[in-house]
């Protein structure tokens, strides 16, 4: 009797620990893609996506390990169960959602316009017209001026850093590009010196993936929107892009 107690009693702790070791959850990020994800000066992995997905998982209670990849195997890893969670500035779109589940989105990303702090003339898209404006070469914010704005020059640079500074020595009037980008060189480079007006355009939000049918998305929305409604989500926000959630 007493042996078989003592098998019994080993079985549970087995159990307990393997129980314990799974309740880990494996979550994905990609760490080039500042300021969502990136390594600091001193190579911890930190970031808007960083911090907001640690304060969820500790809303819901939940252990976790990061594992930064290449944002291309996000999704297959979630597809074969190698990943329970990906939080990587991943645009919901209904391809995707057709082979993960996402939460609710907790990022609105899109196209900006971004203008120097005096400027007062420019306020949406159609106030572009006979305007000057840059961009990057060969990207959707490119079709969208050829599009939807009636510029009088679009001005096409190859990086980020060109058109940029094009804007804030005076040789263009907006910037048009990716809503993050923009909000990073706000928090890093132009806070007092630039100012987005207008809305998002083209406006799409990123989501968190998990494997079809996980139990966490019910709960990861919980959790976000707990965020939302006690400010931290905002507090988060503006730390990392230097300006009010649109």
């Amino acid at each position: 009797m007493k042996l078989r107690t003592l098998l019994l009693t080993l079985t549970t702790c087995l159990l307990l620990v393997g129980t314990s070791m799974a309740a880990v959850l494996t979550v994905a990020t990609d760490t080039n893609f500042p300021p969502f994800e990136f390594k600091d000066q001193s190579g911890k992995h930190t970031g808007f996506d960083i911090e907001l997905w640690d304060a969820i998982a500790k809303q819901i209670g939940v252990p976790y390990e990061l594992q930064p990849m290449d944002f291309n195997g996000i999704i297959p890893g979630l597809q074969t169960g190698q990943l329970d969670a990906g939080i990587a500035g991943m645009t919901i779109k209904p391809e995707r959602a057709k082979v993960v589940d996402f939460s609710d989105g907790y990022y609105k990303a899109g196209l900006l316009i971004l203008v120097r702090s005096d400027e007062n003339t420019i306020n949406s898209v159609e106030d572009l017209k006979g305007k000057v404006v840059a961009t990057k070469l060969a990207t959707t914010s490119a079709d969208f001026l050829k599009e939807k704005a009636a510029a009088k020059e679009v001005k096409l640079f190859p990086n980020n850093d060109a058109m940029f500074l094009e804007l804030l020595s005076g040789g263009t009037d907006a910037v048009v590009f990716d809503s993050p980008v923009i909000a990073d060189f706000i928090r890093k480079t132009g806070q007092g010196r630039v100012k987005v007006v207008g809305p998002i355009y083209m406006g799409q939000s990123y989501g968190i993936a998990f494997p079809k049918g996980s139990a966490l998305v019910p709960k990861v929305n919980a959790a976000l929107a707990k965020l939302r409604a006690d400010g931290s989500y905002d507090n988060l926000y503006r730390k990392w892009f230097g300006t009010d959630p649109k």
